[in-house]
This record gives C-alpha cells, structure tokens and sequence, in this order.
C-alpha cells in the first residue's frame, strides 16, 4: 500500500519555524555539498516576462537523507499590486530509496522562505564580524523581515535600518520588526546612509541594476545578496568584486545568475575564476573571514539541497505531531481499465 502524507502552509507554518534548529538544518544540507556525492541539478526555469513571473523548479538527492524532494516555485512580482503574494509553491518528497511520493507539501511558498533565511543566517554565522551589532536591510518584504529575524538569532544586534524603494513599505516594515525583536529598526530614505556603520547588509529585492555601489562599502562588512536569482537580476555593483572576498552557495550556478554573473559579463571577474562555497567554509575547506577589516560577500541563489532538507524536516516532524492527512495513492485493482 503506498500512503502519501498531505500537510497545507497552515500546518507546515505550525511544525517548522524559522528558529535555530531550521538554520542548523540548512547549514548542515550547505555542509553536505561540500562533503557528499550529492546529486544536484541545474535548476529549470521558465520566463512568463509579460506578467513578470518566473518559475524555478529545484531539487537534490543528499545521501544520507531518507528523502529527496522536488521544488516548484514561481514568483509573479507584479503581485503585490493585486494584493497576492509574490511567491508562491509546493515541494514534494519522495523516499530516496523507492522513489514514491511520501508526502506533498502544499507551503504556498512558506518553507522556501524559512530556507532562504537560514541560509542568510548561515552565511553570517560563518561569515561576518561575530561583534556585528547594527544590520541594514534592503527590501522591505517577506524575505527582508524574515532575513532581519533570522541575523537576531546569530548575532547580537542592537539596531537595524530598512530601506525599501517604496517609503510606506520600509516604515510598516520597521514598525513591525521593532516591535517583534526588541531593539530599534528605523526605516531610512537613502541606502548609502542605511549601510553606513552597519556590520552586516542584506540584499533582499528583485532589482535588475545595483542598488548596493562598491564604494559605499566600509572594512569589516559583511555583505548577503539574495535577491539576484535569476540572470537578469542585479543587487550589488559589479566593482565590488575588487574590494570583497566572495562566497557563494553555488559556484555552477552564481556564474549563470547570480552576483557574480554581472561581475563576469562586467569583465570584472573571470568565467573560470574559482571562489569559495558556504559549503567548504562550514566544512572547513576554505577560509571564511579571516580579519576584522575584510569585506565579504556572500551570494546566495538558492539550492536544491536547502528545499530536501526542509523537506526532509518538515515531514519528520509531522509524523511525530501527528500533522497532516495521510492519503492512500494506491489504485484498486481494475481501475485502470
């Protein structure tokens, strides 16, 4: 008999948070690819340019995991303006060893946000200043906020700045963020001046040109970029790939479509230059930060390996809450007639 676990947002929002265990999780699936054979394709995508969409479907088979899972996730970014949310998805599991479907994870989207910000977290746990106090954001969406709570659990801030291209958005933004952590986030009209003191950026837009220019940067930031996920998009000035030292989750592919493509058709990096993953500095492969002064820069384009092992959690902690409905896929005999 073949049963199929089916969990909706609501129930997933309940079993998984974005707290220290999602982040430990994330950084051991970034570990794993620097340290297992694992099996991680190049992610498919389709363009829906007319209304702004794209559609990414993710996955990687991790040994060692008891499942492996298949991420379909479009972003639609014009809407906002009809009061829907940008992203949305699903993931779906699959036993590793049979290769059926073992459960259906119908998170509208929720886990890649969990896992896109424990990797912002992993990338400053490894990454910045272990002091790093002031933090400043771009963007003033989902991700920005949830990026903003998952730095407070790996360093001690004290403030943070938002900057959003829309003012109302970074203001509603930083109300909400300074009521739920504790400490002062204020909303700041201009991002040089947002990112002037701060010990660790985060890039959290869809933006096609820089918005982060390579001479405001300041000895001893950290930089995360995660905004840049797709080959037409571009948070950060190409010139700063002169002043930073860079890691990527991915190098395969931030060479296509992350930070450091920009920087390779800029003529500012080579296209057989060779950088370190997250995954060697976890593992201890290659250096993080190595001074108080340096600058780094993480790009962070987002992994199979993070949706599996999401995946992989969500669905080990509903069997043990008892979440969800278990359907059985298995036809009767006959059916198929």
């Amino acid at each position: 008999m073949s049963r199929m676990l089916v969990l909706t947002e609501a129930e997933l929002r309940r079993i998984v948070r974005l707290d220290l265990s999602a982040i430990d999780c994330i950084e051991q699936a970034f570990a794993a690819l620097a340290t297992r054979p694992v099996a991680m394709p190049p992610i498919l995508r389709l363009d829906i340019p007319e209304h702004r969409g794209e559609v990414d479907v993710k996955t990687a088979y991790v040994p060692g995991f008891g499942g492996f899972a298949i991420k379909v996730s479009p972003g639609f970014f014009d809407n906002p303006r009809l009061g829907l949310p940008s992203l949305n998805g699903l993931m779906i599991l699959f036993s590793a060893r049979t290769g059926l479907v073992e459960a259906l994870l119908l998170d509208n989207g929720y886990l890649t946000d969990v896992r896109t910000a424990a990797a912002g977290a992993v990338a400053a746990r490894h990454l910045a200043r272990p002091d790093a106090a002031v933090a400043a954001i771009f963007g003033a969406g989902m991700q920005a906020r949830l990026q903003l709570e998952a730095l407070a659990l790996v360093r001690p801030l004290r403030e943070a700045r938002i900057w959003a291209r829309d003012p109302r958005k970074a203001n509603e933004a930083a109300r909400e963020l300074s009521r739920k952590l504790g400490f002062a986030v204020a909303a700041v009209a201009d991002p040089q001046a947002a990112m002037r003191g701060a010990d660790v950026i985060v890039t959290t837009t869809p933006a096609e040109r820089p918005i982060l220019m390579a001479d405001w940067l300041e000895p001893g930031q950290h930089v995360t970029a995660m905004g840049s996920d797709s080959e037409h998009k571009n948070e950060v000035d190409p010139a700063a790939f002169a002043r930073v030292t860079y890691v990527t989750d991915r190098l395969s592919q931030t060479r296509r479509l992350g930070e450091l493509a920009s920087a390779i058709r800029a003529g500012l990096a080579a296209a057989d230059q060779v950088f370190a993953e997250l995954g060697e500095v976890i593992a201890g492969k290659r250096p993080g930060r190595r001074s108080s002064d340096e600058i780094t820069l993480a790009d962070l384009t987002g992994t199979g390996v993070q949706d599996t092992a999401i995946a992989n959690l969500a669905a080990a902690r509903a069997r043990t809450a008892g979440a969800g409905q278990t359907i059985d896929t298995k036809a009767e005999a006959g059916d198929a007639a």
